[in-house]
């Protein structure tokens, strides 16, 4: 890549929310507007940066072009509309047509209330995803439009997480965004005792977008920016609320998952199975930071959802070796875990690591019953679960079609090359099996 597409990359995956969060904060909640003037901002980035060369700030610069093209649109709508930025009112006549270009993101302190015992929180991302998540909203709306936001994904990505159609989605965020500004949701953080009511979809959202950038639906490569970004606001959402059980769980989590990114992808792009990754890779001292925040979150006496697949993360990471693994053990928290999350995705997870203890032939008969269900029919994983029970059955033939079927499925290219080449495998096993016969 050249200079400004290496700086727009670096822009997208760290400052880009920052950005948007301002702009939101200065359209007065308007997303749409603050979106519109993000995505004109980068356009003349992409013009002007290859002739006058790429700024020493690219966010500032795209943050002041961004607040000039709000000023600009508010100016031909109505010279009245008066613009706010982080603790300063402007109106529309007093905005500068200039500005420094030191002059980014705001990441200013955001008030919680004098009277609260969190007085302030200095992050401005962490107000946009409260402001996303107010409880005026409809919970789905509420992940929905952080997952667009916070995480930056399209309505197609946001469709695969969430196992919906793409035209709910996309008419869902229209809905959204026009309640928020028709009902002015405030853009700050609660105070202390608001923060319960919205932390579970906050805790939701955030492992969604810590998801998408850990293992994308669609694309080429790990979005490891946004996981990061994830990791750090699940960081500052402990330290709003340090005695939280569930927040504690969602940290750890996290950072067990992604103390194996450096082990999960190959040389060529293609996921690395877990029982096949490098252990030594791993990043012992984020195993050891999730196991030490799942004991503080355990010693709570809160259990959540989000402990208990910390517990079978940490499981797996502290396994020496793939055949060290304690399926039974793991197969009893998914157990655990279904009476908090009865989804057909858990009831997945959860025949998968039974089959582990119990044998293919029962994870299979338990699999078949999830096909019907809401969402399954497009979830790649379950047909690549379903192959890889049928390869270890040593089932050939129907592997290769359960194969065949998970990667018609999946828009993540470092899973297709991955079921690619269990297909090799399996043909492989499957001349060697009928040269026996």
């Amino acid at each position: 890549m050249n200079a400004v597409d290496n700086a727009l990359a670096a822009f997208y995956g760290g400052e880009r929310v920052a950005v948007l969060a301002t702009l939101i904060r200065s359209a007065r909640g308007d997303f749409d507007a603050a979106e519109d003037a993000l995505a004109d901002a980068i356009a003349r980035a992409v013009e002007k940066w290859p002739v006058d060369g790429v700024p020493d700030r690219p966010g500032a610069w795209i943050l002041t072009v961004a607040r000039r093209l709000l000023v600009d649109d508010a100016r031909r709508n109505a010279s009245s509309v008066v613009l706010w930025g982080t603790g300063i009112v402007e109106t529309v006549a007093d905005e500068p047509q200039e500005e420094p270009q030191s002059r980014g993101p705001s990441n200013e302190a955001v008030s919680i209330g004098a009277d609260d015992p969190l007085h302030v929180v200095h992050d401005e991302r962490l107000a946009l995803l409260y402001t996303c998540c107010h409880p005026a909203l409809a919970s789905n709306a509420q992940l929905t439009l952080a997952l667009r936001t916070i995480g930056g994904l399209s309505v197609h990505e946001i469709s695969r997480a969430l196992l919906e159609p793409e035209a709910t989605v996309a008419q869902r965020l229209v809905r959204t965004k026009h309640k928020i500004r028709e009902a002015r949701v405030p853009f700050a953080i609660p105070r202390e005792a608001a923060l319960p009511e919205r932390n579970e979809v906050v805790r939701e959202t955030l492992y969604l977008v810590f998801n998408e950038g850990y293992s994308p639906s669609v694309g080429d490569s790990l979005k490891t920016n946004v996981a990061d970004e994830a990791i750090r606001l699940a960081r500052l959402l402990t330290v709003l609320t340090p005695n939280d059980a569930e927040s504690l769980g969602l940290l750890a989590l996290m950072l067990l998952h992604h103390a194996r990114r450096a082990a999960r992808i190959d040389t060529d792009g293609t996921i690395i199975s877990l029982e096949e990754q490098d252990r030594s890779l791993w990043d012992r001292d984020l195993i050891q930071e999730g196991e030490h925040l799942l004991d503080r979150a355990m010693a709570l006496r809160a259990p959540g959802p989000y402990q208990l697949q910390a517990a079978i993360a940490a499981l797996h990471a502290t396994a020496r070796t793939a055949a060290d693994t304690d399926w039974s053990q793991i197969a009893g928290l998914y157990g655990a875990l279904r009476f908090y999350m009865p989804t057909p995705v858990v009831e997945l997870n959860a025949a998968v690591a039974l089959a582990m203890v119990l044998g293919p032939e029962w994870g299979l008969a338990q699999l078949d019953t999830l096909s019907n269900e809401r969402g399954m029919a497009d979830y790649h994983l379950l047909p690549a679960a379903r192959a890889d029970l049928l390869r270890r059955a040593e089932r050939f033939d129907d592997a290769l079609l359960a194969y065949a079927h998970a990667i018609r499925l999946t828009e993540s290219h470092s899973e297709q090359r991955y079921l690619q080449r269990r297909v090799t495998e399996v043909k492989a096993q499957l001349r060697a099996q009928r040269s026996a016969r």
